[in-house]
């Protein structure tokens, strides 16, 4: 395959699941990890005349998306139903925006390897969620959980400006801080708030012509993982097909495929629809949005300062690389809760430190946040001023950082308590050093003769100070004693 010179051509569909209170077209609860079936009305089960009632808080979420995507913003849109069947869909239709989408035209800059590109979004819009098909135990048969009927759906769709898995898979990390930073999704993928959907082909050159294969869209990718693993493996698949086939985009069709995590391969499901086969046509029950240009200015005005702008003033203000940089932006409550810390006159590079060290550690080992982990910026300060201030080493910092996650006590009490507080007393680490140079007087001689020995012994000496004072005697200030005792 590696003779044949080709182009990736990929444009994402990405849904994603809006933290509202309620559903988008009634009043019941839009929360996860309810009992099945428990948060569902006669509106969103689709019962014979029931009216539904957009959500408004909705909207002003999308168009808030919309307006940090650099989208304009349609003064008039409509509701239209999308009708097809499938077990989970109680209504055999779904409440969606067909040719007057709430917003179009925008676009997401990216940056991959330092090198930053743009993509274009075709449109924002909105539409309900289906339900959840359960496919759980050696039962024989599938059960259907209908408390995601109705919830709000954001649906994203690119122009085909993305050119290789990495770039998909970054745009999708971009897009997720978006919205966490915007507040508009919490975005967490394992509960299904953020789906992605790779519609895939290549345009393949061969003696002088293009040939492009047929378009494939895979379904429901739950992770940027898997995503970027999908589109890997689609690539060499539609290569192989080409070259078995010579199908183009011509003479075949477009298909819809999922992905097999376990066996790492796209599995072909229905041949792709186009939108006659939706039947659409507007919701006769729901009456058109007309958007206020007041109102899109108030909600502009009151937007945050988006990851990529902020990303950028982290590694000008403050020296931190690219990756460092992505790690404490990509949540706006992390990121502030650094700032703040910051401000309380806290040493930035150890901060940053603890922040993508342990702190970070302890988030991921509870599936959380930093922010989450529920410790003040206060403590978060003194325990690395603590640091830079030589009271305590990085090794007792990590040890009070977990102690601070059980208990309110700040980390100066916890470091006295457990007897971490580091020793810089001059006279104090004397009297210590004059002991342990006196015991090993071969080791002092080896330290004060040039060769081979003489840093392994240097090191051998600071190592019985430090066993000595049971971790306690500043290594700074013992290194500085010592070099004068020694005459080096």
């Amino acid at each position: 395959m590696s003779d044949i010179a080709y182009k990736v051509i990929i444009g994402l569909e990405i849904h994603i699941q809006l933290a509202t209170e309620s559903k988008m077209f009634c009043s019941c609860p839009n929360h996860f990890g309810d009992p099945p079936n428990s948060n569902v009305c006669p509106v969103c089960m689709g019962s014979p005349g029931v009216l539904p009632v957009m959500n408004k808080k909705a909207y002003e979420y999308a168009v808030r998306t919309a307006l940090a995507l650099n989208c304009q913003i349609a003064k008039f849109t409509k509701w239209d139903r999308k009708s097809y069947y499938y077990p989970d869909l109680p209504k055999n239709y779904q409440i969606s925006q067909y040719d007057l989408p709430l917003s179009y035209d925008g676009l997401l800059e990216i940056s991959v390897n330092g090198e930053h590109k743009q993509i274009r979004i075709r449109r924002v819009h909105l539409e309900e969620d289906a339900g959840k098909l359960l496919h759980e135990g050696n039962v024989g048969f599938s059960q259907v959980d209908l408390n995601r009927t109705g919830a709000p759906l954001m649906e994203i769709v690119t122009e085909p400006d993305l050119s290789s898995a990495e770039e998909a898979r970054v745009f999708g990390a971009e897009l997720r801080a978006l919205v966490r930073t915007l507040g508009v999704s919490e975005a967490n993928m394992q509960e299904g708030h953020m789906r992605l959907e790779p519609n895939i082909n290549l345009a393949i050159q061969k003696d002088g012509k293009e040939y492009r294969t047929p378009i494939t869209e895979v379904k429901n990718l739950g992770s940027l993982r898997a995503l970027e693993r999908a589109i890997s493996y689609e690539i060499n698949r539609q290569i192989a097909d080409w070259q078995q086939t010579g199908i183009t985009l011509e003479t075949g069709t477009k298909s819809t495929r999922g992905w097999d995590d376990n066996q790492g391969v796209t599995v072909l499901q229905r041949e792709k629809e186009e939108a006659h086969d939706y039947r659409y046509f507007p919701d006769p029950d729901l009456v058109p949005v007309v958007v206020e240009q007041l109102w899109v200015d108030e909600i502009k005005k009151n937007l945050p300062e988006l990851p990529m702008i902020r990303r950028v003033r982290f590694r000008k203000d403050f020296g931190f690389n690219e990756k460092d940089a992505a790690t404490l932006v990509e949540d706006r409550e992390t990121a502030d809760l650094f700032e703040n810390a910051l401000t309380l006159g806290t040493p930035v590079k150890t901060l940053c430190n603890h922040f993508i060290g342990f702190w970070s550690m302890h988030a991921n080992q509870r599936n959380i946040t930093i922010a989450q982990l529920g410790i003040s910026a206060q403590r978060i300060a003194m325990l690395a001023k603590m640091v830079g201030e030589g009271k305590i080493n990085p090794t007792a910092a990590a040890v009070i950082a977990e102690k601070m996650l059980v208990c309110t006590d700040d980390p100066q009490v916890i470091a006295e308590r457990e007897k971490l507080i580091q020793v810089s007393d001059v006279s104090a680490l004397e009297t210590i050093i004059d002991e342990v140079l006196a015991a090993n007087p071969k080791a002092m001689e080896d330290a004060r003769t040039p060769g081979k020995k003489q840093q392994k012994s240097v090191g051998f000496l600071l190592g019985q100070v430090m066993q000595k004072s049971r971790g306690q005697a500043n290594p700074q200030v013992v290194s500085e004693i010592l070099g004068r005792k020694i005459g080096n």
